[in-house]
């Protein structure tokens, strides 16, 4: 047994990869141990860990695994692993990226329905035996305007498009995207706010956009427009989206991540009239470790082989 190397699965759900990886007929070929996210590794799996899955790690803890050549994540946002000291520059990253592929533009679309039709205040006026009848504003023929227009936001454009939504983006890589009717690329984000009723952020934390989101893309944006932010809370001054909502700049904001996390109760989003703050539910799945355990899978039998690794982090980009 000594001579297969260990994956440690650092994870509340590892009975459900030992499975996958079982079923796949990989388990004889390496040594699996789990514990949960609660819980520190051994001394012993420091020492042994050549490969490890896991949400996060405390400070310091990568520079004590002098095995460890792989580490997959079970998150699509890396930028908390790109911040460590202690990442080696030997190490592979890889991140869980296409395991929101559902739930996230199902999620994306809800808020869609919550800006649009008077759900909220339907439930609201239950509460108090009242019956209020509102207008719900039409989805069709506005347009959405998608910053990071990646996996996710392909997704949601075919979602969309039977909604008769039409959909803009903006990406870094040029090309068509099918269901989107114009790819901008960055340095005309400009051009997409000012078109877009809906302005959904998918962006990661990078040095480029950090604090993009500020009072000048807000100004920019179609007067009545909505926002929405289920991409990083870094990514948005959130003092300027504030302003922008309370001056009527924009209509309002759907939020579902934040700069700190759980949002502190005194926190304005909460009491912003516009505002819906939402508790990061945007890539939930019921099921969610089964898909990861996908993915894993498949990279531990690439990793196995020497083969290329799935959605492998570029560290300079910083996804």
């Amino acid at each position: 047994m000594a001579d297969k190397p260990l994956m440690l699965l650092w994870t509340d759900g590892a009975p459900i990869y030992v499975e996958a990886l079982a079923v796949a007929g990989l388990g004889d070929r390496l040594r699996l141990e789990g514990i949960d996210r609660s819980e520190a590794p051994s001394d012993a799996q420091k020492a042994e860990a050549e490969m490890m899955l896991a949400w996060g790690a405390p400070a310091g803890l990568l520079a004590e695994m002098p095995k460890l050549r792989w580490v997959q994540t079970t998150t699509a946002g890396v930028e908390a692993w790109l911040s460590r000291p202690d990442l080696s520059d030997g190490l592979l990253l890889t991140a869980a990226k296409g395991v929101h592929r559902v739930q996230m533009p199902e999620n994306i679309l809800a808020a869609l329905f919550h800006a649009t039709k008077p759900i909220a205040a339907a439930a609201i006026d239950q509460l108090s035996s009242t019956w209020t009848r509102r207008v719900a504003v039409p989805l069709a023929g506005q347009t959405l305007g998608i910053l990071g227009l990646g996996t996710i936001g392909a997704e949601l454009a075919r979602k969309a498009a039977a909604l008769e939504l039409r959909v803009v983006g903006v990406r870094r890589s040029p090309g068509e995207v099918e269901h989107v009717d114009t790819v901008y690329a960055p340095q005309d984000t400009d051009r997409m706010l000012a078109e877009s009723d809906f302005v959904l952020n998918l962006l990661p934390v990078t040095p480029e956009t950090v604090d993009f989101l500020n009072a000048e893309r807000f100004a920019a944006m179609k007067p009545g427009a909505w926002f929405l932010n289920f991409g990083r809370g870094a990514t948005v001054v959130d003092a300027d989206l504030i302003a922008a909502v309370t001056g009527g700049a924009i209509a309002g904001a759907v939020l579902d991540v934040f700069r700190q996390e759980p949002l502190p109760s005194d926190d304005p989003f909460w009491t912003t009239p516009g505002i819906s703050v939402w508790p990061h539910v945007g890539g939930l799945h019921p099921d969610r470790d089964a898909i990861v355990a996908g993915l894993v899978v498949e990279n531990t039998a690439r990793y196995l082989d020497g083969r290329a690794l799935l959605h492998q982090v570029d560290r300079e980009r910083g996804y």
